[in-house]
């Protein structure tokens, strides 16, 4: 068989070949083959694979693997394609620059050679572009109209598969819905009811404790108890330096003698001279006053010795550091109290503050026990803000435990308080907002 007769067997055999693969193909597989083995049967410069449906999309492109949707060009085809695709022309067929509309003339030279050979592929809205520097032939033509029967048979048994044409459309459509109702959901959500809450530390503190404050200024000499040592009513608690006491009660004792000799001595001479009677009302008035001296000293020294009102725990810093340490009278040395009667106290920085009512829900996570917290109520809140010894100004806030349980005095932890229901969004987004308006001086 010489080479003219073997060149259309060839041909047809390539065409055959094609026919069966894109048969075969699945998925993305069969837009690549289009686009790129139709060059064997028929040459070109490149190929497109173009939908007319969902606001017409190229498929693919010949020597590109994927498209790239914001490129230039493919934005300028799939506008001329959109205009070919709405003209009254049906059919296959073969464009130029002058057969499209003025508007997509003026980048033809820059994108496209002079001819355009436009192949709709069966019934659907699936188009093959080829673009090509000279016309088909008659033989192309004959060879290209079987093909393309070919390739709309495959797409159409594709597009369930959602290739392209309506099953993009559906996919579109479906991917749209689906975005509505989320955003639909999110709206809903920010106005859902939630209960604000807030974050503070927190510490367990005695209710109604007897504090023990110094009678009188003085010195610390010792502390006879321990922090959380039981004691009893009348049991010694501290000691002040009795030194500075003493010395004047042996002053005012020594005065006291002096004044009670010179008293003596006159009334003896009172008998016989009358100017030193006058002087016995005088006399006796520095008596009785350092009487009245001495026995203030004595009263003093025995208030040095403070002793505890009632039983309960000691509840107090380092003992090793009020050891002789001055203390004026009234300064709260350390208190005495209940280990059954605890309460919560927390602080709420003015940053986290939230509106609370009476008796608003608060639960307490203690560090050494995280996991069970303990639940309780508020029973009072500060109405002015405290500055704190970490510098931040804070809300006092007290609570009154309703479980059995009672920790031991001087626990910490983290309290949440719960306030009043208010919108998700306002609770996402208040913090954010304050800030804003602190930032903005609004």
């Amino acid at each position: 068989m010489n080479s003219q007769s073997s060149t259309p067997l060839l041909r047809l055999s390539l065409l055959l070949q094609l026919e069966r693969r894109a048969r075969a193909a699945k998925g993305d597989e069969l837009a690549f083959l289009i686009a790129n083995e139709t060059f064997g049967l028929v040459p070109y410069r490149q190929a497109f694979l173009w939908s007319g449906a969902s606001q017409g999309r190229i498929l693919s492109m010949s020597g590109i693997a994927t498209v790239e949707r914001n490129a230039p060009m493919v934005a300028w085809l799939e506008k001329l394609f959109g205009a070919i695709a709405r003209s009254d022309a049906s059919g296959p067929r073969t464009l130029t620059a002058g057969d499209v509309p003025q508007a997509n003339r003026q980048d033809w030279p820059e994108w496209l050679p002079p001819y355009l050979v436009w192949l709709p592929l069966g019934h659907g809205a699936d188009v093959l572009v080829l673009a090509r520097e000279t016309e088909l032939d008659e033989g192309d033509r004959q060879l290209l109209g079987f093909l393309v029967d070919a390739y709309g048979h495959a797409l159409a048994a594709q597009r369930p598969r959602g290739l392209a044409g309506r099953s993009l459309g559906l996919a579109t459509r479906r991917k749209r819905l689906i975005g509505a109702g989320a955003a639909a959901l999110v709206l809903l959500a920010a106005f859902l009811p939630v209960r604000q809450t807030a974050l503070a530390p927190a510490e367990i503190v005695p209710r109604e404790p007897a504090v023990i404050r110094a009678p009188l200024e003085g010195v610390i000499d010792r502390i006879l108890v321990k922090p959380n040592q039981p004691v009893s009513a009348g049991d010694v608690l501290f000691n002040l330096d009795d030194r500075r006491l003493t010395n004047q009660l042996d002053v005012a004792n020594g005065a006291l003698q002096a004044i009670e000799l010179e008293l003596r001595q006159a009334r003896q001479l009172a008998v016989v001279d009358q100017k030193v009677r006058s002087t016995l009302p005088m006399l006796q008035g520095k008596f009785d006053q350092q009487r009245a001296e001495i026995a203030y000293l004595r009263e003093q020294l025995a208030r040095i010795e403070v002793r505890a009102p009632r039983s309960g725990v000691a509840v107090l810093d380092d003992p090793s550091e009020w050891l002789g340490r001055p203390v004026a009278i009234g300064e709260r040395v350390l208190v005495v109290a209940d280990p059954a009667k605890v309460e919560i106290q927390a602080r709420l920085s003015v940053a986290d503050a939230i509106q609370l009512d009476d008796d608003a829900p608060l639960r307490l996570f203690l560090n050494i026990a995280p996991e069970r917290p303990l639940d309780a109520v508020l029973s009072q809140s500060s109405y002015q803000a405290i500055q704190g010894t970490d510098g931040v100004l804070a809300y006092r806030l007290k609570a009154r435990l309703t479980g059995e349980e009672q920790p031991r005095i001087g626990l910490k932890g983290t309290a949440r308080i719960y306030g009043e229901p208010v919108p998700l969004a306002y609770a996402l987004f208040r913090r954010p907002f304050a800030a804003l308006r602190q930032w903005a001086g609004l």
